[in-house]
């Protein structure tokens, strides 16, 4: 093969690097040295060495189809007008060994030893050129051999530059998927492993997508030729890595399926895959001796298993689509694009007789890649949010824990101290009594009043203490809600209507539950008094209940002042209170009294807005 000019190499280079200035540099810049190009698109041709002349016109999508005999075909022309500087292009003829001639001096030859069988041609030309006869010989042992596109004969520079440039975008678009996977793989060291395996199947997929891209261009074969057989066996290997890919890729997102199909295909991909590597290297180290067993295992077998792939990824993804899944319906788009494109440059290449080359799969596969990044964005986003909805269930279980334990430490020192406290209590209370009764000075009865005051509120702590560390609930009914909350009303209404707000009841007659009736009537007495002692003027308590998944959900809620972050946090700890001279221990007593009856409260608060807790119990 005839080295190209000096400049070829150094203009290679310089194209592969700015392939976008290449691709955009205008014309202008080819007017000093250009001269019209010629189109020939009229040549003659000969099956064999001993066949026919022909006479074809391409022009006229005249040319003729390979006889199946054949292997090998001349092509004749009679060069115009030819000046200095001036070339050769060929931009598509099919064959293994080529051998151009020019009035019988060889003037280019290849010979390739693996089965691409693309040719882009460019050979220079001189003034002495003109006139004389071309004879192109092609041999091949595929099914296609010819040309098919026309020749072109101009200036070196122009044609160069055309040469260079064609299929050099399909080499940056597959480097680029190749950088993206390559980021990828480096960044899934930051993911945890139930993410980690989902990227890095599709971290694999991409890196497969951008060597197909990469070898199945003819930019390679056409500069690197040398290389061939490793070009072609990476085509190979992609397409071995991506399939599995895939399968598990759809696997982690939509699960196993109906009898767990997609496993047991990733497997036999797997399996499969590894064997087509194996005749791969079998292949490679034979010098081809047994391509057509291999063609027909990573091939035509191959091809089978692709189908089937597909098939069922695609009836899987309508199926799920149909069911409402959103991931389903986003898969379905980026392939049905894929799909839609890829059928159609099948059925075109199949009219142009296996000669037209696959172009616009890859913007298919662009828009299927892009339908799996979403998909693998949704699946680590809602993982996202479930890690954060258990840390915060994980929170919420430790500071009940602590709560407990600090309960059971309290509710053991509470029933200590308060028996011994209560008596002393009782007794300084009844002789304090006595004494007012004689007293005549009315203002050492008013000292005396007040000192039994005090000891009724020390009275009144010492019984919350025995509540908190004794809250047995005595007697466990069924217990009609609307009834228990029709008695808490008749106590409660009178002490709401001397602070001047309203209580709104809204509890339907049939909602049951299992508890005790006089511990139920104290948690909502101590909740609505703290919500009547947080409302200001013209307060509002709104109480409504309602059955939900087998649990009583009994909603309080106030327009009093609210509260923060910090205080509701703290609700329910001992000793902690927001009210001024309030202790804790009855909110502490009532979340007691709840967990003993097998419920749960919580609170919902918002500065100057107002508060809302809302109760749960099984439903009997």
């Amino acid at each position: 093969m005839p080295e190209l000019k000096s400049s070829t190499k150094t203009r290679l280079s310089i194209a592969v690097l700015f392939t976008l200035l290449l691709w955009f540099m205008p014309t202008v810049a080819y007017c000093a040295n250009e001269q019209a190009v010629t189109d020939i698109f009229a040549w003659e041709q000969q099956w064999e060495l001993d066949g026919d002349w022909l006479s074809v016109d391409s022009s006229k999508n005249a040319i003729p189809t390979k006889p199946k005999a054949s292997s090998s075909v001349s092509i004749r022309i009679t060069l115009p007008q030819i000046n200095d500087n001036d070339g050769l292009y060929i931009s598509k003829l099919y064959a293994n060994q080529v051998q151009i001639l020019e009035n019988g001096k060889e003037i280019y030859t290849n010979a390739r030893t693996y089965k691409y069988d693309i040719y882009r041609i460019l050979v220079p030309l001189d003034s002495k050129s003109s006139g004389k006869t071309i004879l192109i010989h092609a041999k091949t042992d595929t099914d296609r051999l010819g040309l098919f596109s026309p020749i072109v004969v101009g200036n070196y520079q122009r044609l160069e530059g055309d040469y260079v440039k064609a299929n050099l975008n399909d080499v940056f678009l597959g480097c680029s998927f190749l950088f993206v996977s390559f980021i990828m793989l480096l960044s899934a060291i930051f993911l945890n492993h139930e993410q980690r395996r989902n990227w890095l199947s599709l971290s694999i997929m991409i890196m497969a997508i951008g060597v197909l891209m990469i070898t199945y261009s003819p930019f390679l074969f056409t500069f690197y030729g040398q290389y061939g057989p490793f070009f072609y066996s990476m085509f190979d290997l992609a397409l071995f890595f991506f399939l599995p890919a895939l399968t598990y890729f759809f696997e982690n997102i939509f699960g196993a399926g109906y009898f767990a199909v997609f496993r047991k295909l990733r497997k036999f991909q797997i399996g499969y895959s590894i064997f087509c590597c194996m005749c791969s290297m079998l292949n490679l180290l034979t010098h081809y001796n047994y391509f057509d067993v291999y063609l027909f295992f990573t091939v035509t077998l191959l091809g089978v298993v692709m189908v089937i792939q597909f098939l069922l990824i695609i009836v899987f993804t309508i199926i799920y689509a149909l069911k409402g899944n959103i991931e389903a319906r986003i898969l379905s788009i980026g392939m049905g694009i894929f799909a839609i494109i890829g059928i159609g440059e099948l059925v075109w290449f199949y009219l142009q007789a296996e000669t037209y080359d696959f172009k616009l799969w890859k913007l298919g596969m662009l828009a299927f890649i892009g339908s799996l990044i979403i998909l693998l964005g949704r699946k680590m986003a809602a993982t996202h949010r479930k890690m954060v909805q258990y840390s915060k269930e994980l929170a919420t279980y430790n500071l009940k824990i602590q709560r407990s334990e600090k309960m059971d430490v309290i509710g053991q020192l509470a029933a200590s101290v308060a028996h011994e406290v209560r008596n002393p209590l009782q007794v300084s209370r009844g002789f304090l009594q006595l004494l007012g009764e004689r007293l005549v000075d009315e203002k050492a009865q008013g000292f005396t009043k007040v000192a039994i005051e005090e000891l009724d509120r020390a009275a009144e702590i010492i019984k919350n203490y025995l509540s908190f560390a004794t809250p047995e609930l005595d007697t466990i009914s069924r217990l009609n809600l609307a009834k228990e909350f029709a008695h808490v009303e008749q106590i409660i209404v009178p002490f709401a209507d001397t602070q001047g707000a309203r209580i709104e009841f809204n509890v339907p007659s049939h909602l049951h539950l299992h508890g005790n009736d006089a511990k139920l009537k104290q948690i909502f007495i101590n909740m609505m008094k703290n919500s009547l002692e947080a409302l200001g003027e013209s307060g509002v308590i709104r109480i409504w209940a309602f059955e939900h998944q087998g649990e009583i959900v009994i909603h309080l809620h106030d327009n009093g002042e609210g509260m923060d972050e910090n205080v509701l946090q703290r609700l329910g700890e001992p000793y902690f209170s927001n009210k001024v001279n309030g202790t804790g221990l009855g909110l502490m007593v009532t979340f007691r009294i709840i967990e003993l009856m097998n419920g749960k409260l919580e609170f919902k608060s918002e500065k100057g807005v107002g508060t809302e807790a809302i109760i749960r119990f099984p439903a009997s």
